[in-house]
């Protein structure tokens, strides 16, 4: 995913004529970090990710958009966002994952 998202915030920043310098600066996210999320190499968490798709006139969605049939991905999103918000999570909020998980419907 990494890479699909750095392509489209790499389009966008061409379709709007638009340097990382100065996405950077309309985001308030650090340059270094914008030039981390455009070569793929960090994922930008979700309050700096709705900064980019504000200052790039797009939606989230559209910035995390995937490739049909892509499980490995997915696999290594949910795995990031749960290891980043697991300590903030309360017991319900992980019987509840943890439920979602084990549900063979």
């Amino acid at each position: 995913m990494e890479r699909s998202m750095a392509n489209r915030i790499t389009e966008l920043l061409s379709t709007k004529s638009m340097t990382q310098k100065e996405l950077a600066q309309a985001s308030g996210i650090t340059e270094s970090a914008i030039s981390h999320y455009i070569k793929g190499d960090r994922i930008p968490r979700g309050v700096n990710l709705i900064k980019i798709a504000e200052a790039l006139d797009t939606t989230v969605d559209y910035l995390l958009k995937q490739e049909e049939n892509d499980k490995d991905t997915d696999m290594k999103v949910v795995k990031t966002l749960i290891a980043r918000n697991a300590e903030k999570m309360t017991k319900a909020e992980k019987m509840e994952l943890f439920s979602i998980l084990i549900d063979e419907k």
